[in-house]
């Protein structure tokens, strides 16, 4: 579909921004939902979130993890690719 360009005039926008500027007001959110949310969002400690950064021998299992992953994942994919082309007879 072909967009419509509309000529407004400045007087035309300034009213519409006014317009909107009343209508779109901030809402303040009721006390308990943040207070709930608040309780349902819980974040480390700096101290704490420090410390695991620090402990080099568990970062670099769980990255070493994620590639041996990453890679188990490739393997097999590429298997089941050139199997399929196989049995077609493409290969």
């Amino acid at each position: 579909m072909r967009a419509r360009k509309s000529e407004l005039t400045p007087e035309q926008l300034a009213l519409l921004e006014t317009h909107l500027a009343g209508t779109l007001r901030p809402v303040a959110p009721r006390k308990d939902f943040v207070h709930r949310l608040r309780d349902r969002v819980h974040l480390p400690e700096r101290k704490l979130i420090i410390s695991r950064l620090q402990d080099w021998n568990r970062l670099f299992l769980v990255f070493a993890s994620v590639m041996s992953g990453i890679l188990l994942l490739i393997t097999v994919a590429r298997a089941l690719y050139y199997y399929f082309l196989q049995r077609r007879g493409m290969a």
